[in-house]
């Protein structure tokens, strides 16, 4: 039975340990909290006793990350702590002998993705990244029609994320409004839709070159359209009250008990004004990838739209396949997590060269992303599986999911395309 300990106990790594107690129960054992929190950390030993009959683990300052492997000698270190440090605590577990499970992205800029590389080359150790969106019936469907040759050899995609202002503006409320702790939007979420692509075509990307601006969120756009009412948070704030991008953690337990009762201890504001200052990250980003194979992505991310979800459309020579999707929006960590990224309606469209055009029936799965969260699990805790799909993700599909953002954020600064193999080694 293998021994896991996670550090950072925020919205995602719920998911972990909940799986681990419940769904592997007798297969795994959960041996350890890490996280820079008590309270949080507290919080999460409350759920597994109180909701899982499991009792408390021992609990670990950040600054006890040592400590923790030393004492409890996991086999599995999970990390999801921040972005930003997720390359410090996946060095240092492979260091000390343990594998990895991360959430995603795995880092945020090259230097720290070329760490990570040489560290798995170094110690021998593995690294699995969790891109549950791989594991959704939808976009394993899009893999197989793709893989079959249905439309033949894809030449262009046409891809479009929408994320709504209930979930796209959350991003702007927590840490990730800050680029060095996400990467910006181009690294922390459309890290799903680039390993999406790199999943789909089975290609690597080559070159990329991408623009993106704020243009919604921040204080100086909310002046230009003529807002006159503005407040640093929303908890105590009155004008917040009547603010449909307010978040009223106060009123929800789940919120309240990670965050606003956790405060005290390290300052952590999530309910920051969506229009405040000191937003470093874009909400409206368009890139250009050629990969090697030749094949074009045309992608777009907004961070505000009215609708939660994508359409995607793919030119080959045998024909086209379009695909349009809607999710459930969410707030992290403020709702059930089944309702993380559940789809609400979807649409796959085959339109052969020469034939009539007809639709592609997909089950719908119960669980977060579609479906894709206990099929992830699974392949990250569970027995190694055949797929013929190859869903489970190492370092390298991480590295090459991110390193289109990291490219894109370079390209943003510039004005000039990126080659990826002049990031990192891989």
């Amino acid at each position: 039975m293998k021994k896991y300990a996670i550090i950072g106990t925020g919205g995602r790594a719920r998911n972990f340990y909940e799986s681990l107690v419940n769904d592997f129960k007798g297969r795994a054992e959960l041996v350890a909290f890490c996280d820079i929190n008590q309270t949080r950390m507290d919080f999460s030993n409350h759920i597994l006793r109180e909701q899982h009959d499991h009792p408390g683990v021992p609990t670990y300052r950040s600054h006890q990350f040592d400590d923790m492997i030393k004492e409890q000698r996991p086999d599995v270190v999970i990390v999801t702590t921040i972005d930003r440090t997720h390359h410090r605590y996946i060095i240092r577990a492979m260091e000390m002998g343990c594998d990895v499970i991360t959430e995603k992205p795995m880092t945020v800029d090259a230097e720290k993705c070329q760490a990570i590389v040489d560290a798995v080359h170094r110690t021998g150790r593995q690294v699995k990244v969790a891109f549950n969106y791989r594991y959704a019936p939808h976009n394993t469907k899009i893999r197989e029609i793709i893989m079959d040759g249905v439309i033949g050899e894809v030449y262009s995609i046409h891809f479009q994320w929408m994320l709504n202002t209930k979930h796209g503006g959350d991003y702007f409320r927590r840490w990730h409004r800050d680029k060095r702790n996400s990467g910006g939007l181009l690294v922390h979420k459309a890290t799903h839709h680039f390993d999406l692509v790199n999943f789909w075509l089975g290609s690597e990307p080559k070159t990329v070159m991408a623009m993106g601006d704020l243009r919604f969120y921040g204080r100086e756009n909310a002046e230009e359209r003529g807002v006159t009412a503005f407040y640093q948070r929303s908890h105590g704030s009155e004008a917040a009250m009547s603010d449909p991008f307010g978040l009223d953690m106060a009123s929800n337990p789940t919120l309240k008990a990670m965050y606003l009762d956790a405060e005290h201890e390290d300052g952590y504001q999530r309910d920051q004004s969506v229009f405040g200052d000191g937003i470093s990250i874009e909400d409206t980003m368009a890139l250009l990838v050629r990969y090697k194979n030749k094949a074009i992505l045309n992608y777009s991310l907004n961070a505000y739209a009215p609708w939660e979800g994508f359409m995607i459309s793919f030119n080959g020579s045998k024909g086209r396949l379009e695909v349009k999707l809607n999710e459930q929006t969410y707030v992290n960590a403020g709702g059930s997590k089944e309702l993380e990224g559940a789809v609400e309606t979807k649409e796959l469209m085959v339109f052969p060269m020469f034939g009539r055009p007809y639709e592609v029936e997909v089950e719908n799965l119960k669980g977060g992303h579609g479906g894709g969260d206990p099929l992830l699990m699974e392949d990250l805790i569970g027995e190694p599986r055949e797929d013929r799909f190859k869903r489970a993700a190492s370092h390298v599909d991480g590295a090459k999911s991110i390193l289109i953002g990291i490219a894109g954020n370079i390209s943003m600064q510039t004005g000039l395309p990126v080659e990826l193999d002049r990031l990192v080694k891989l």
